[in-house]
């Protein structure tokens, strides 16, 4: 066993389902994913190749682990990733192409910072379709007297997301500025919430410049995850 599969959990793919034509839901269960400390809106690490191949070692292991947002856990040993398939396909959509039951899975245990904030007047969710399980998971846990407000693009089918009539779902294809022309029309309070941003780089980096810049917002009551960006690699 190497350094890398010592550090991973070890898990079973227990069924697969697609909430989309482009997400595909995997369910991974195992006696090593029980009681984990995971908090919505985090994600795992799953290994999607070759750890000892020549081209994993040379890429710097880029090719072999992919970040996926949990979009359900539970604690007595399951957990459910969506992977997004595209005609571009690397190794994570490929991995999520190929997986069925029985298969089994390394991933690293829940981490990272796009997190509900306690105490927030109201939570803003801006993003694409890959922030979905994210944004997803942290809308179930959210009691229904939280103010919520969104703006997500999709290029098909909306995904099953908890509370989805309060967020404005628009066409990636037909929509130019996307969800940063969204946010910018939305009649949000007076007072900065707290923003969850994430999905494709632009994206972010357009909805941040317009709530710091135009609204006001202080950078800390945005919390920004990009996951992916055209033609950049080990982001897929």
């Amino acid at each position: 066993m190497n350094v890398l599969e010592r550090l991973l959990l070890s898990g079973t793919v227990e069924e697969c389902e697609p909430l989309t034509p482009r997400m595909r839901r995997v369910r991974i269960a195992g006696p090593a994913l029980r009681g984990l400390d995971w908090v919505p809106g985090q994600h795992v690490r799953l290994k999607v190749g070759d750890v000892l191949s020549t081209r994993a070692v040379l890429s710097g292991f880029r090719d072999v682990l992919r970040s996926y947002s949990v979009w359900r856990y539970d604690p007595a040993g399951a957990l459910d990733v969506c992977v997004l398939d595209h005609e571009a396909a690397g190794p994570g959509a490929r991995w999520g192409r190929q997986a069925a039951a029985g298969q089994r899975v390394m991933l690293t245990r829940p981490e990272g910072r796009l997190v509900l904030r306690d105490g927030s007047p109201y939570h803003l969710f801006a993003g694409d379709e890959t922030a979905a399980p994210a944004f997803g998971a942290m809308l179930r846990t959210l009691p229904e007297g939280e103010r919520v407000f969104g703006a997500v693009a999709v290029a098909d089918e909306r995904p099953p997301v908890p509370r989805s009539g309060e967020l404005t779902w628009v066409s990636r294809d037909e929509t130019p500025d996307g969800p940063a022309g969204v946010v910018r029309e939305l009649p949000l309070p007076a007072e900065p919430g707290t923003a969850y941003v994430a999905g494709e780089a632009a994206i972010c980096r357009d909805v941040l410049r317009h709530l710091v810049r135009e609204r006001g917002w202080p950078r800390a009551a945005v919390r920004v995850k990009a996951f992916w960006s055209p033609g950049k690699k080990g982001m897929d």
